[in-house]
């Protein structure tokens, strides 16, 4: 039962952490003039993504077999695979409640409506969108490939995938900036007050670091305890070691994202929402692959390449969707039934 608890207390610590996160990050991103939308993919995203990929790090560099630094090949293709269905699902679900609120209150009030098949954001809003996901299928389809292989210099090729990521990461601050510059990154909503210097409208530059930091150390923690929780519960609900560490850990792993994004989306910003889980993706296809390929044989069996196709066939779903300009919040809501596809799909592989 205390496990039960812990997890449920693990859980309330990640929310909380992320609404003082989410509002540090804003001002942070205001500090450093890296325009809006560059907030939700570089800064959020770098910050939530950096447990996971210390984790796979930690992994692959101190396990003392190969079953243990398999456990960090694990987490750089069960994250990608949470983000790309579940992070954006539960996203759809969210933005789903949050137009049917508006929609309750605009009937109240006599307002203009939002209709639920309206798709989310502009065409161009889409086509920014879809240049992320762009960026992350050729990425991670060189991943999930160089996992069916076996070369001499394979391990070299980890350093690309940080590459990859520094490139990824120079043009979204160049074109968060060009946007800004061309008045094209409109303000959807004044930034709140720093939540630990509330009476301040320009909070200090310190406090905006010190309350960034210290809420990622907690998510940090928080997030690890909220796993070592689920490796207890799942053999306690007749779940399978194997079962656990790719159905229920990628998710609670990127938990800090997923919250993320359910705050912004509660607060109307639902293109920081979506940046912020395309940015992490970002990372994870590439970061902790580069680690990964560096320190461990980088070879899948059959769960590892399953999960591998599912999230490309969930990021092909999106990325049509949104470049036909039709991503609704019922549309996004439907990339969480891929998990579920990976879910069934697992069932005989681990028979």
């Amino acid at each position: 039962m205390i496990h039960f608890v812990l997890l449920i207390v693990c859980a309330v610590a990640i929310y909380l952490s992320c609404e003082w996160f989410v509002n540090a990050v804003e001002w942070l991103g205001e500090r450093l003039n890296v325009g809006k939308m560059a907030v939700g993919t570089i800064l959020a995203a770098f910050g939530t993504a950096l447990p996971e990929s210390v984790v796979t790090l930690v992994a692959v560099t101190t396990g003392g077999t190969e079953e243990a630094k398999n456990i960090g090949v694990g987490a750089a293709m069960g994250g990608p695979l949470a983000l790309a269905t579940v992070a954006y699902g539960i996203t759809g679900v969210a933005l789903l409640v949050k137009r049917r609120r508006d929609r309750a209150a605009a009937l109240a009030t006599g307002a203009a409506l939002v209709p639920a098949s309206v798709a989310l954001g502009t065409e161009k809003d889409m086509r920014r969108l879809a240049k992320d996901q762009k960026w992350f299928l050729p990425i991670f389809f060189v991943k999930v490939s160089l996992g069916l292989v076996a070369f001499a210099f394979k391990p070299t090729l980890g350093v690309l995938f940080f590459a990859a990521y520094a490139a990824y990461f120079w043009r979204e601050i160049r074109a968060s900036r060009a946007d800004e510059a061309a008045g094209d990154e409109e303000e959807e909503e004044e930034l709140e007050a720093l939540k630990i210097q509330p009476k301040k409208a320009s909070p200090d530059t310190w406090a905006v670091v010190a309350q960034t930091l210290a809420t990622l150390v907690v998510i940090f923690f928080a997030a690890h305890y909220f796993v070592a929780q689920l490796d207890v519960i799942g053999p306690m609900l007749g779940l399978s070691a194997t079962v656990t560490a790719l159905l229920l850990s990628p998710i609670a792993t990127e938990l800090p994202e997923i919250m993320n994004a359910i705050i912004w989306v509660r607060q109307g910003k639902v293109k920081l929402a979506l940046a912020n889980v395309s940015g992490s993706m970002m990372i994870q296809a590439t970061v902790p692959s580069g680690i990964g390929l560096l320190f461990t044989k980088w070879h899948f069996d059959g769960p590892l390449l399953w999960s591998g196709l599912v999230t490309m066939a969930a990021i092909v779903y999106l990325l049509l969707t949104m470049r036909a300009h039709r991503l609704t919040p019922a549309r996004l809501a439907v990339a969480a039934g891929f998990y579920a596809v990976f879910a069934v799909g697992l069932v005989p592989l681990l028979a």
